[in-house]
């Protein structure tokens, strides 16, 4: 296997909640979820290599050594609040040119004359 060591499954509970639970293994997680496949097309070349298992998406990377696994809800979910969570921009305040004469004309165009 990869330097990944840890396989995180994050759920939704009964109630709504996320669950998390974390398995130190591999045999530990093949006891409780089916392997169809092998990630064979991973950009982060730790997770190749890594299962894909049946009702999960995944492997996502999470730090160093977590191999992330979601249900679609959860992924959706995710995903959802990702993009909606945009980065508040700072608009800069700009003062007027000390040094600029105040009766100086800006940028007027002037027509030609015939």
């Amino acid at each position: 296997m990869s330097k990944k060591d840890v396989f995180r499954v994050v759920t939704r509970a009964e109630d709504g909640s996320i669950r998390i639970r974390d398995f130190h293994s591999a045999e530990s997680i093949f006891r409780t979820h089916t392997q169809i496949g092998i990630d064979d097309s991973s950009t982060d070349l730790d997770l190749r290599g890594m299962p894909v298992f049946r009702g999960l998406i995944g492997p996502i990377p999470e730090g160093k050594n977590i191999a992330r696994y979601e249900s679609p809800e959860v992924f959706e979910l995710m995903t959802k609040e990702w993009a909606t969570n945009k980065p508040r921009r700072r608009r800069r305040t700009s003062k007027p040119d000390a040094d600029a004469p105040m009766d100086a004309p800006a940028n007027e165009w002037v027509a030609p004359s015939n």
